[in-house]
Order: C-alpha cells, then structure tokens, then sequence
C-alpha cells in the first residue's frame, strides 16, 4: 500500500534569535491557532550557525491552519514586501481589529481605506518587518491566510509565467482567476498580472506584478519549505526548481524568478529530535556539508553507520 502523499508548502520565516516571541505574537492575534512544535540547536555546526547548544531553531506553528515555521538564524536577511500573506476577513470588524494589534510598530504600506476590489482592504508591514493585505471578502472563505508574492524590479512582468510554471512543478495545481493591469496604468504593462489566485499541492496562493520602483525583491528571509517522502521527489523538485548553484546550501535553493524554497526530508524532525544527544551532532554535521539533501546519508549519520567513502 503506498503512503499518503505529504502535502505542505510551509512558509519560513527567517528572524534574529526572537522566534518563540514572533510565534506566541502572531498565535495570539487569531484564533484557532496554536504553535505545534519548537526544536533547539546543539552543540554541531556553532561555527556556521553561531547559536549557543539549547537555543531555539525552528517553532513551528499554524494559524487557521496554515504551517508556518520560525528559524533563528544569523541576522542576514530582512523581510520585504515580495512575499506578503493575505488575510480574508468576513467582517469590517474583524479587519479593523486585526489592523488595530498589527499598527502596534507596524507600518502602512497601503492605508487601511475602501478600494475597487474590496469595501476594506489595508498593507502594513508588523513590528517585525513581515507584510500582511487585510482584506474584506464576505463570500465563504476556504482558505483563511494565503501567501502572495509579488514580482518587482527585474522580475516585474513574470507572474504569470511563474503561476505556470509552479503548476507545472507541483501536482494538485490550479491556475484561477487572473485580473490584468489596462491601458493607461503604467508603469505596469498591460496584461500583466494585477492579481491572481493559484493552488499548489491543493493550498491557495497568490501573486501580482508590480514594476512600480521598489528597491527590494525576493530573498531568503521568507522561503517555502516542501517536505519529501522519499529521495525521489526531493531529487525531482530540485532538478526543476533550482536555478542559482550558489545558492544551494543544506537543501535550500533558489529559483529562476529569485524565490528561495528548502526542499527537505519529512523526517527531518525526527532525525533532529534530541539535540543533546551525538546523533544530533552527527546528523548536523552531515547535512552542513550537503547542498541537495540526501535521505540515506542522514539516515545512516542518525543510526550511527559509517560514512560511504
């Protein structure tokens, strides 16, 4: 009998050494949320990953039930407005209250007001620099909080051919409703993407262009981790995904529109359970010098197997 397939697209966001307080934040602004699970560092790869053993590494929560995880890395990436998360709210209230907790050192990037597309809709960046669209939608919502990505700079003018090709990549896709930039709305071109909705491994996502003059785009401080059953599917996505070698580091990559993405094993939680233990260090140590991650090999340095010459 085969598995069940393993069916998350997890956002990660990349914060400095405050992840369980970013968790516990955004936990407690909405409701059937909760964090799941919190893994720490060990006492392997400090000379890389620079955090004391028994720090915290990963929390993973959700928030109506979208996975999220929080790393604790070193202070490298900042977060930008090209990976934002849609809100759908069902009522003014419920838009103005969220808005309300989210300006507490937060910033506007599109005031909270009445647009053509929706009765109530507002940007704003949180206290942390993550980017979330509150918007109005009072027909039935399927999917509470959707990811959006929005395509500036060089990449402006690509959404759609980066809506194709995900759908291409990912099985249980489906390209929705595409709403086009006109005549006269410059400097976008016209046809290209005001918005869009698509679906990947049967999660909704988002995305726009914008060739506005933006001075950031995408980059590691959010990613989309795809867990893996077997070394087959992480070898497939990452023939097809991955378009900067240099970028290739402990099944991270990016690809050829600048989005990061971490292809890993789904166990990868357990193969890093106990972060006291040398199977921990051993496991560390092997995924360091990897750039695709290779099941077997972590396996073998978990169980403690020498090492294939």
């Amino acid at each position: 009998m085969s598995q069940e397939k393993v069916n998350t697209i997890t956002p990660c966001l990349w914060f400095d050494d405050r992840a369980e307080e970013a968790a516990n934040f955004y936990t407690s602004l909405f409701e059937a949320s909760a964090v799941n699970d919190t893994s720490y560092y060990g006492e392997a790869g400090y000379e890389v990953h620079r955090h004391e053993a028994g720090t915290v590494l990963t929390v993973d929560f959700e928030l109506f039930g979208q996975p999220f995880m929080i790393l604790n890395g070193v202070p490298n990436f900042t977060f930008t407005p090209a990976i934002s998360f849609f809100v759908n709210c069902q009522t003014v209230e419920e838009v103005d209250e969220l808005w309300a907790k989210f300006s507490e050192g937060g910033t506007p990037l599109m005031p909270l007001d009445s647009y053509p597309f929706s009765e109530k809709y507002g940007w704003i960046q949180d206290k942390y620099g993550l980017s979330w669209q509150l918007i109005l939608r009072e027909e039935e919502i399927d999917q509470k909080i959707v990811p959006s990505l929005m395509f500036v700079g060089e990449q402006a003018g690509r959404a759609e051919e980066a809506i194709n090709f995900y759908a291409e990549v990912f099985e249980n896709s489906k390209i929705g409703d595409i709403a086009r930039y006109g005549a006269g709305q410059e400097p976008n071109e016209e046809g290209t993407v005001m918005y869009a909705d698509f679906t990947l491994m049967n999660q909704r996502f988002a995305a726009m262009d914008s060739a506005q003059g933006h001075a950031f785009t995408f980059n590691e401080a959010v990613s989309l981790v795809v867990n893996c059953q077997t070394q087959a599917e992480i070898d497939d996505y990452w023939e097809k995904l991955s378009a900067y070698p240099d970028a290739e580091q402990c099944g991270w990559l990016k690809d050829k529109f600048g989005v990061s993405w971490q292809i890993i094993p789904e166990n990868i939680g357990k193969l890093f359970s106990d972060h006291h233990s040398e199977r921990y260090g051993r496991v560390m140590n092997a995924m360091l010098k990897m750039k695709k991650m290779d099941i077997k090999a972590l396996e073998d340095a978990y169980r403690g197997k020498p090492v294939a010459k």
